[in-house]
């Protein structure tokens, strides 16, 4: 278990000797905060956060049928609490919900040894405990209810922390891999609700993909489509699919990871086309895992758009990558695994501050068959509101 002490539980804060992390400038509160405020860990605690699915969630990789992920609680001396939550996503996360129990109360532990410290070292400390892909989505947790907790102890909420561009997001919503008739209903389904962008999961079988795609377009035709094939096309067969919708007079706002994430060859040819056939962007999610999968992205000049998850590369790197993506003149869009509202509220939170996502696929709270978080953001169909409320909002209510 750990929590953390602050020293300083202002909120305007003093000044201080700058701390050597990096963090992304556009986030100047968030940059302030942990340059500045100083904190030691005291207290954790991290369970398993297991949740039914409505249904099925079937992409061209994997099928999900439970949320397997784990809870993290920090608590700082002054009485703040910052929630987060380590997604698990077998085929995308390097681990699973036992080995993140692990890691998380290790973290922990560690945590509770450190010396008074700064925000930002202690974030910096974190990630060396928890380095690289392997332990990427435990660190995601770690930092978020680092993060929010430390949020709380100053009253400042996340959305504002990470820049304050909106207090509002407006999310697409996904489609699984299912029957024509089961994706009709669906989509007629989301249109009333209010949902404008529909992400349809695709890549198991071309026929089967054109026969949904028509299907929604029957009772939804005015929707924005986003194609995420997770890695299920070869080359070809993913021109194919673009061509088929060309012939249906349906043009995608977005092709997301369309072959296999090693694949670079393929995903930069299919960019290519897409682009000047179709007019089309091409998105990268599980080809760009981390800084250095971007680095070459820019590099090749593969994809238009990267996806940031955060359990990819926790907060801290995801702020790099958001920054170079930027700065290198690719788009950006914001996701997720399969998670709660923890998870989602914060990567919510963060979309909102920043103001730079030109697609958001934050919708997974919608997939699940209850709702274990209290407080946090209101979504009205498709928009989550955000307000002064501290941190994220969102807790547990644990015994």
């Amino acid at each position: 278990m750990f929590s953390i002490i602050s020293s300083s539980p202002l909120v305007n804060f003093q000044k201080s000797p700058k701390s050597q992390n990096p963090v992304v400038s556009a986030a100047s509160g968030f940059k302030t905060l942990t340059e500045n405020l100083t904190v030691r860990v005291q207290r954790a605690e991290n369970r398993e956060l297991n949740v039914p699915l409505v249904s099925p969630f079937t992409i061209a990789s994997s099928r999900l049928d439970s949320v397997g992920n784990v809870a993290i609680r920090i608590e700082l001396s002054g009485g703040s609490v910052g929630w987060g939550e380590a997604p698990i996503l077998a085929s995308v996360t390097a681990e699973n919900q036992q080995t993140a129990m692990v890691k998380a109360r290790e973290a922990g532990e560690f945590l509770r040894e450190l010396p008074e410290m700064k925000v930002g070292d202690v974030l910096q400390e974190m990630g060396e405990f928890l380095p690289g892909h392997q332990f990427a989505s435990v660190r995601a947790g770690m930092e978020m209810a680092m993060i929010d907790a430390a949020a709380k102890s100053v009253g400042m909420p996340l959305w504002k922390l990470f820049g304050g561009a909106s207090n509002t997001i407006t999310t697409d919503i996904t489609i699984p891999i299912v029957s024509p008739a089961e994706a009709s209903n669906f989509a007629s389904k989301y249109r009333k609700q209010g949902f404008e962008t529909l992400k349809l999961k695709v890549g198991k079988n071309l026929k089967a993909d054109i026969q949904v795609l028509q299907a929604i377009r029957q009772v939804h035709p005015t929707c924005s489509l986003i194609l995420d094939a997770n890695e299920g096309y070869q080359t070809e067969e993913a021109v194919q699919v673009l061509d088929k919708l060309h012939e249906m007079k349906v043009t995608p706002i977005l092709f997301e990871q369309p072959v296999h994430r090693n694949n670079w060859e393929g995903l930069s040819y299919v960019t290519r086309i897409a682009k000047s056939r179709f007019g089309v962007s091409v998105a990268a999610d599980e080809s760009c895992r981390d800084l250095t999968d971007l680095k070459r992205i820019i590099k090749g000049d593969i994809v238009d758009v990267v996806n940031i998850k955060l359990a990819k590369t926790g907060i801290l790197e995801a702020l790099e990558v958001i920054e170079l993506a930027r700065s290198s003149g690719i788009e950006l869009m914001i996701g997720g695994m399969v998670e709660t509202r923890l998870a989602m509220g914060f990567s919510a939170h963060l979309a909102a501050g920043l103001g730079c996502f030109r697609f958001i696929d934050l919708d997974t709270p919608f997939l699940l068959a209850g709702d274990p978080v209290q407080g946090g953001y209101k979504a009205s169909g498709a928009v989550y509101e955000f307000t002064d409320e501290s941190g994220h909002g969102g807790y547990l209510q644990w015994n």
